[in-house]
């Protein structure tokens, strides 16, 4: 693909930034478990830690995506590859029956435990799932649409991509040997999970670059949004049982299929990759208002702080959307998902 225009330095770094710090909130902070979403302050000190360990790899999986000139099969099968590799061998929490010192994780792991692989399959559909879209993709398609001229574009040089992989590479360094001290995964599943790393990687860049596009309209971005929240709410609430993971199964596929189906119609555009990624975003928002944080807060401080949260996501949304139609009215042909 032609290098990236040249723009002022603080236009090229607003994506960037926007990114490193929107993957993060989203992958930890927007549906409000932790007990810290009472504690602005420590959610802000916070981030120091956790944009480089959700940020970084954001960054680079939309970089190395748009650099080879692929599009977003390419960008979702990369999401699962770091999403597994944060959960199987950084922090090692899809194998740790004590990760969170709490009764209720241990409850929620046991009725899909498969004892001889050590890992619960509501657990592996839940990390997995909530990595691919809420730690990358849904971040990724928000900041996309704020910089509609530049999507398509890589975001980092030479030497902001060895920076970006040096902070990554520390933050996992780091999560790996404060959250493994206790714990350690077997090597044969450590193994495992490694080989399927590999394999995503290798299938993210094995896929044709372009599909043929078919005859009919896409849907209304309005339309896609709410089948987008129908579908993600579901599988944010479908309970930790073997009825569950098979309805979760479902739900993911469905999603998967439908957005992969109407992706390929004409007037396919930048709306409605936000329509997912901004349903992905409210669902969370909506959902942190009735789950209950882990350890104890105080629950004046946790709404106030899910109030914040939920109106600065439908601020950035709003902003989103007026970006991408204001690039779209100077542009004669829709702009195409890639």
């Amino acid at each position: 693909m032609p290098p990236a225009r040249k723009h002022p330095l603080p236009r090229r770094l607003a994506p960037v930034v926007g990114l490193f710090v929107l993957s993060p909130i989203c992958a930890e902070y927007l549906i409000g478990y932790d007990q810290i979403v009472g504690h602005p302050w420590e959610l802000l000190t916070g981030l120091l830690l956790l944009a480089p360990l959700y940020g970084a790899p954001a960054l680079l999986i939309r970089e190395f995506t748009r650099r080879t000139g692929r599009g977003w099969p390419t960008m979702l099968l990369l999401s699962a590859a770091f999403g597994l590799i944060l959960a199987g061998l950084v922090d090692q929490s899809l194998f740790n029956p004590d990760f969170f010192d709490d009764p209720s994780w241990a409850q929620e792991r046991t009725p899909t435990l498969v004892p001889a692989l050590g890992i619960s399959v509501g657990h592996v559909l839940n990390f997995l799932a909530g990595h691919v879209i809420w730690s990358f993709a849904a971040p990724i398609a928000v900041v996309e649409a704020c910089a509609p001229d530049r999507a398509d574009e890589p975001w980092l040089g030479k030497v902001g991509t060895s920076v970006v992989v040096v902070l990554y590479l520390s933050a996992a360094l780091v999560f790996h040997h404060e959250l493994t001290r206790n714990f350690s995964a077997s090597p044969a599943q450590l193994g495992i999970t490694a080989a399927i790393v590999l394999a995503l990687a290798v299938a993210a860049f094995a896929l044709p670059r372009h599909r043929s596009p078919l005859a009919e309209r896409a849907p209304s971005p309005w339309l896609l949004a709410g089948a987008a929240v129908i579908l993600l709410t579901a599988h944010q609430l479908v309970p930790s049982t073997w009825l569950g993971s098979a309805m979760d199964v479902l739900v993911l596929v469905s999603l998967g299929g439908l957005l992969w189906w109407w992706s390929a119609r004409k007037q396919w555009n930048r709306l409605h990759t936000l329509a997912v990624g901004g349903a992905a975003l409210v669902v969370n928002a909506a959902l942190s208002f009735v789950v209950d944080p882990l350890g104890q807060v105080s629950y004046t401080a946790k709404y106030a702080a899910n109030t914040v949260l939920m109106l600065m996501v439908l601020a950035l949304l709003a902003w989103a959307r007026h970006r991408v139609r204001a690039a779209a009215s100077t542009t004669p042909a829709p702009q195409p998902l890639r």
